[in-house]
């Protein structure tokens, strides 16, 4: 019976949350009253981490001609397209490549 009791207030609860979480806004919170007293949820994204505009070709293949991966960590978001800027996919971006991965953004 005690099982069947918490179910019904689980359930409840999320339906309850679910309505709420359809109508909230970004960073929206909501609390609600448990047997174990309050329980504040809260919603929303993060900021997106704000990047500046792509470093010089040179600052990150440190004068070999071409960015590894390893050198593409320092811009984040080269970092995450390094396999889509490597268009021949030979492991390295060269100069070119670069180019028209940065003109790109």
């Amino acid at each position: 019976m005690r099982n069947q009791i918490l179910a019904a207030l689980s359930i409840g609860l999320l339906c309850a949350f679910s309505a709420q979480a359809q109508q909230a806004t970004e960073n929206a919170a909501a609390t609600y009253d448990t047997p174990a007293g309050p329980l504040t949820v809260h919603t929303g994204q993060p900021a997106p981490h704000q990047f500046g505009p792509p470093p010089a070709f040179d600052q990150l293949s440190h004068g070999k001609g071409y960015i590894t991966a390893a050198d593409a960590e320092s811009y984040g978001l080269l970092a995450n397209d390094f396999i889509h800027a490597d268009s021949n996919r030979d492991g390295r971006v060269s100069q070119a490549e670069y180019n028209r991965w940065a003109s790109s953004r």
